[in-house]
Order: structure tokens, then sequence, then C-alpha cells
């Protein structure tokens, strides 16, 4: 039984250090770990264990741009398994995998599942996640109104010491804020998530605040504040290997630029972005000096 014990602590050890580098964001090490905690639950542990790590793989797989293939292990799980936490775990990452897939419709649907799952469970982080992801969902179809309402019932459940949760969701309520003309509001909102995160140290973490007090601080007609948000938001992209991250930093960076009457900042921001990403497309730097691309930029889609 002791030997038992000593495994079942080594699982539980493995887990542990994964979350801790998944707040500090660092995926890869954390992809590590699970991977050895998924050896030990196939090995020597239990259905619920094995399905857990499979859960946590999926899960740093989805927000590495890699969970497709996990989706199907997720939904049998989601079906099979008798177990709420990781059928709320499963329904989860499902929601997060078609949002970042902009299908924010089945997003929304996995988003309730999980919702119902965590109401049953009665754990209060667990409910503010799945009201966060809820909120995502339906951002993502520009339903800010009804986003904002699921974000703050997040925010009122999420416990202090739970940071990076409580980050994400300060962040998602902000750019809802800012998206509503409440800039006090959202400013506040911002600036506290990206004072946890830089905290925790996670540099992948704080790319999209940066962003979102980026397009703040241009509504209040502040550039250069945006430009230092935008420019290192886009260090941080790069050097994190986030895409959107990047693309939507030139589009921001060039808005800015463009907006204070540096129109050769602007041409090159917007250049790079019809370079890296859109190669056919000539027309688009001069599309978009043109334009208020705060129309066209979702930050949170």
């Amino acid at each position: 039984m002791r030997e038992r014990a000593a495994v079942g602590e080594e699982f539980e050890s493995l887990r542990n250090q994964a979350q801790q580098a998944v707040d500090a964001g660092r995926l890869e090490e954390a992809s590590a770990l699970i991977a050895e905690a998924l050896t030990w639950a196939r090995e020597h542990g239990t259905v619920p264990q094995f399905d857990h790590a499979v859960c946590n793989r999926a899960a740093i797989a989805i927000q590495l741009g890699k969970g497709e293939a996990e989706l199907p292990r997720l939904r049998e799980i989601l079906l099979r398994s008798g177990d709420l936490v990781n059928c709320r775990l499963a329904a989860y990452h499902i929601s997060v995998y078609y949002q970042y897939a902009k299908n924010f419709e089945k997003s929304l649907f996995y988003a309730r599942i999980a919702c119902d799952r965590a109401e049953k469970l009665g754990v209060d982080d667990w409910l503010a996640a799945s009201l966060n992801q809820v909120g995502n969902a339906l951002l993502g179809d520009s339903l800010v109104e009804e986003a904002c309402r699921e974000y703050e019932r997040a925010l009122a459940l999420m416990p202090a010491d739970s940071r990076l949760g409580r980050a994400l969701v300060l962040d998602n309520l902000g750019y809802g804020r800012i998206l509503q003309a409440r800039l006090p509001e959202g400013y506040t909102c911002l600036y506290q998530s990206l004072a946890i995160l830089r905290r925790l140290g996670g540099e992948r973490y704080q790319v999209i605040p940066r962003l979102d007090l980026c397009l703040a601080h241009i509504e209040s007609g502040r550039y250069a504040d945006a430009e230092r948000h935008g420019t290192v938001a886009l260090r941080l992209a790069e050097k994190t290997g986030q895409i959107d991250g990047v693309k939507n930093a030139l589009y921001l960076l060039g808005e800015a630029a463009n907006l204070r009457g540096d129109f050769l900042a602007a041409e090159s921001h917007f250049t790079r972005l019809q370079r890296d990403f859109y190669p056919g497309e000539t027309y688009l730097p001069g599309f978009l000096l043109a334009v208020d691309i705060r129309k066209f930029v979702n930050l949170h889609a």
C-alpha cells in the first residue's frame, strides 16, 4: 500500500509541476511533464486518472495549435465517463478548441456543458473558468453585452489565489469594457490583469492584455502609450510564436502611427503585415491607411 501511495504521489507531483509550468507560460515544459503523468496513469493508475491526464495533454496541445488530433479523445471522455471532473475538463477544452477555430456556436455549446458539470461539482474556480469560456464564445460572435455579464459572474466567483484564472478573466472583462466605451473600467481591469501576469512571469499570457491596452490607448487618443504596449506585445508574440498576436500587433501599431500622423511608420507596419500574412494582396497597405482598422479587428476572436 505504501508503494502504491508513493507512485500516486508521483502522479500528483507531475500534475502540480505541469500546472506551475502552464501558469508561467512554459507550455513545452508542461507538455513533457504531462506526458510523464500520462505514462504513469497508463501503467499504474485508474481510468479517471488516465482520462484526467489525457484532458491535460489536450489542453496544452490546443494552446500550442495542435489540438485537432485530441478532439476524438476528449469527446470520448465526455460521452463515456461518469466522472464529473473529467467531463467538465473535456467539455471545457473542446470549447476552447472551437473558440480558436472560430466556430463560436460549437464553442458556446460545449462551454455550457462545462458550466453544467461545474455547477454540479460546486467548485467555484471551475465554474468561474467555465463561465469565462461561455463569455469567450459569446464575444467571438460579437455579443459584447452578454459576454461581459458572464465575465462579471466569473470574476465574482474566481478565488483570489487562482492568479492566472483571475488575470485572464480581468483581461476579458477589460476588453469587453473597451468595446462598450467604458474606458476607465477597462483600464482598471487590464492593468490589474497585466500586473498579475507580470508577477507570474509568463510572457506568453501578457500578449493579449498588452494588445488590449494598445487598443484602449488608441481609443483614448494616447498614441505614444498605444505604441509602447503594441511594441511590447509584438516582441512577446514573436518570442512565444503567437502568430495571431503578431498580426494584431501590426494592425494596431499601424493604426496608432496613422492616427498620430506618422504615415511612414504606419505604412511600414501595414507593409510588413501584407508581406508576412497576405502576400498576394499588394493593395492592402494603402487600403489600411484609408480605413479605421478597429472595425475589422477582434483581438479575442
